[in-house]
């Protein structure tokens, strides 16, 4: 191990720790925070239903991590779309186009454009963000056989993630809640590539790349580490209230692009307590289809994340 590896290795194990993580690089903050609204950005895991519905079962609940957050601080979350400030988009990239179903949604640094451009930060708001799923799609698709290559580019976007970061706090934002990206080799979709090893790798190249850019902004960022709790989750769902982390609750299937891992597959952005597969209790399923998560798993990481925010702030 080259000594440059080595003092990386002990910065990463150093802020992968919960206790460090609540405050690494920071000061003591007295005041409990009192959010005055909630600002997001992202992709489909915290998209709160901007083309008209949500990467989950869509039941009319609570169903999104963001929104659980703002829901226990006792605020609310709508889209942009709807006049509100979450601009969270499925299929969102971070920094390139087009997104992973070859569009043109808009990514998180233009998502951060457009809000920059019509608004500022107050002193008591929160910034929720997310992104990276979309960048690993295009980047497996394209290097599905190269892991080097992979990696790199999976590199490259949490560094990306991170610029946007620290993009964030120079703007004016003293609350950033910025969420790693789960360990997408453990999803359905994962396990079925044959190459969860090369995925897992992938991802941990993002959110140690993401680390290492927003080191120093603790005073202002707190990283929930993604990864760590729905790899919990998913080991044990039991001790979730949960029964199967290995099916997908949905049946609604997309004839199109979808999610972004091919056609005809199933699209949780399609799905309703009517698309359900038979016999299932939606409510005690991790995955509503391959990649996206139910209602009930993303109010337990909005939960978590709730609680590492009171203990911080």
């Amino acid at each position: 191990m080259t000594g440059k590896w080595l003092r990386r290795a002990v910065l990463l194990a150093a802020c992968a720790s919960a206790a460090v993580l609540s405050a690494c690089g920071s000061s003591t903050i007295e005041s409990a925070l009192a959010p005055s609204r909630f600002i997001a950005f992202g992709d489909g895991l915290s998209d709160l239903g901007q083309s008209g519905s949500r990467y989950t079962v869509n039941d009319g609940t609570v169903n999104v991590w963001t929104q659980q957050v703002a829901t226990s601080y006792g605020g609310t979350l709508v889209t942009q779309a709807s006049g509100g400030t979450s601009y969270a988009r499925g299929h969102a990239r971070i920094v390139g186009t087009p997104d992973d179903v070859n569009g043109s949604t808009l990514t998180v640094v233009q998502q951060v454009d457009k809000f920059l451009a019509a608004d500022k930060f107050g002193a008591n708001d929160v910034v929720l963000l997310n992104g990276g799923l979309g960048d690993l799609l295009v980047s497996y698709n394209a290097n599905s056989s190269n892991s080097a290559s992979f990696a790199a580019a999976m590199t490259q976007a949490g560094t990306d993630l991170g610029t946007q970061v620290r993009r964030l706090v120079t703007a004016g934002a003293k609350y950033v809640v910025v969420s790693g990206m789960y360990d997408v080799s453990k999803s359905p979709w994962g396990v079925g590539t044959g190459q969860a090893s090369m995925i897992s790798n992938g991802v941990l190249k993002f959110n140690s790349a993401l680390l290492l850019a927003i080191n120093d902004l603790g005073a202002n960022v707190l990283y929930i580490d993604a990864a760590y709790y729905y790899n919990l989750v998913i080991a044990s769902p039991s001790s979730y209230s949960l029964t199967d982390s290995t099916n997908i609750a949905c049946t609604s299937t997309d004839s199109g692009a979808g999610i972004g891992i091919g056609n005809g597959q199933v699209n949780s952005s399609l799905c309703t307590t009517s698309t359900l597969a038979s016999g299932v209790d939606y409510t005690k399923y991790t995955f509503a289809d391959k990649l996206y998560f139910t209602p009930a798993a993303q109010t337990l990481y909005g939960t978590y994340a709730y609680g590492r925010m009171k203990s911080r702030w």
